[in-house]
């Protein structure tokens, strides 16, 4: 039976990547999470909805002594599916030095670890951040990559770098990044979703929460060179991004990747403005949500979107849902959320 590592697993596409793995894979899964912005509590979720078993080993990937001697104890690992890192653009602005040791010191010690023990098969989380303020939309994997916006974006594209020559020089390596749009939603059952355990950063969140009455929502920015001002982003549900980590796992395993580094947008193709989004969940919620418009704010960029062509024919694989599924599915897991 083939071993599959997944670091952050407790995180918010982590788990839902667990998910995918468990009901529709056959391997022996292990998820490991330091818990620094995720709860032990969401394997019980993952487990609630897939019963099938999984191993978790709680740990700090920037511990090197640690990580060897607890990956030593797993015996062959067949793949990677590498989450773990920190996410929030804004904390990135603030704190960039905690962004460039977990982030990369983390990566660090993974891929050695992976180059000592020949593991073959490495999937990395990137993002659209690494296109910065791109003039090409919608982007390709072709699309030259601007300045990062933010320090976190910076540590994507160096993640990346560090990737593309590791398997240059190890041609038993195979990676592929995958570089995400703005993944939202929770899973369609509402049992797992996106779990902020401060202030969230990101719109969907901070709408349900708004729509709950316990948070304010503020809108970054009116004046921007979009349709109607607003900040334009490709915005995927979280399952379709989870499914789309199967796919990439099984096109290294099966030996069907061109070259051992590939890239793929993970992104629907669509660009929706936040004020776009808003109404959406306005529509599928019935609720009117309050909000206020603030300044610009640091790290942002103006407009990006996928152009997803290349997943879709390399990895076939396609997104299932649209907007008014993504909120949706965001509203069942907050409503929920409300009753535990």
């Amino acid at each position: 039976m083939r071993t599959i590592l997944v670091t952050g697993g407790a995180g918010y596409i982590g788990s839902h990547t667990l998910v995918e793995l468990l009901q529709t894979t056959n391997f022996r899964v292990v998820s490991l999470d330091n818990f620094s912005n995720s709860l032990e509590k969401t394997y019980e979720r993952v487990k609630r909805l897939c019963p099938r078993a999984f191993e978790t080993i709680r740990l700090d990937l920037c511990d090197k002594t640690r990580l060897y001697e607890a990956l030593g104890q797993i015996g062959p690992i067949d793949g990677i599916i590498h989450f773990a890192a920190y996410k929030s653009v804004p904390e990135s602005v603030k704190e960039p030095l905690l962004y460039y040791h977990n982030n990369l010191a983390s990566l660090n010690n993974l891929l050695s670890y992976a180059k000592e023990n020949g593991i073959k098969h490495f999937i990395f989380s990137s993002s659209c951040s690494v296109y910065g303020n791109t003039d090409d939309l919608p982007v390709t994997e072709e699309s030259p990559l601007k300045k990062a916006e933010s320090p976190y974006g910076h540590t994507k594209q160096v993640g990346e770098e560090m990737l593309s020559f590791l398997c240059q020089s190890t041609p038993s390596l195979s990676a592929v990044l995958l570089r995400y749009f703005n993944p939202v939603g929770a899973h369609m059952s509402g049992l797992l979703g996106e779990l902020p355990l401060n202030r969230p950063n990101n719109l969907v969140p901070i709408i349900t929460q708004t729509a709950m009455g316990k948070n304010a929502l503020t809108v970054f920015g009116n004046d921007y060179p979009t349709r109607d001002g607003y900040c334009i982003r490709d915005y995927i549900h979280v399952s379709d991004i989870a499914e789309a980590h199967i796919k990439a796992l099984n096109y290294l395993l099966n030996g069907n990747n061109k070259n051992n580094c590939s890239i793929f947008n993970l992104g629907t193709g669509n660009g929706i403005s936040v004020l776009e989004a808003i109404a959406s969940f306005e529509k599928i919620s019935g609720k009117k949500l309050p909000y206020t418009v603030g300044g610009r704010r640091a790290g942002d960029v103006v407009s990006i979107y996928a152009n997803n062509t290349l997943a879709k024919k390399e990895l076939a694989w396609s997104p299932k849902y649209g907007i008014d599924d993504m909120m949706l599915s965001a509203w069942k897991w907050q409503q929920n959320l409300e009753t535990e």
